[in-house]
């Protein structure tokens, strides 16, 4: 993945001034950029355990990013943060989330 955020001040505007949705396994924040290009950060907080089961869990949700993809629109910015629930849940549901949580922020292209 090239288009990463990175720099913790990119992180916070999305926090304070991106839409966010909520759901059983993430919370996704987005705002529109002026790059033509999305950008994606994932964030998994050390509650959530050892760095082995964080990865993993940032494994799932960029996987699911990488699928929901084709069907996003572009010049976005998006952060994905991980909630425990993402370890646990079934992988067709956690895909499901990330489609519907994506519907809910108007990220998705009109078929």
């Amino acid at each position: 993945m090239k288009n990463t955020l990175k720099k913790n001040h990119e992180f916070r505007r999305l926090y304070q001034k991106g839409a966010s949705a909520v759901g059983p396994g993430m919370v996704i924040y987005c705002r529109k950029n002026r790059l033509g290009t999305n950008r994606v950060g994932f964030t998994v907080s050390v509650k959530l355990g050892s760095a082995v089961v964080r990865n993993r869990a940032r494994r799932r949700l960029r996987e699911a990013y990488r699928l929901t993809l084709p069907n996003m629109k572009s010049g976005w910015d998006i952060v994905v943060v991980a909630r425990s629930r993402c370890l646990t849940m079934p992988w067709k549901d956690l895909q499901q989330t990330f489609t519907h949580l994506c519907k809910k922020v108007d990220l998705l292209q009109k078929p």
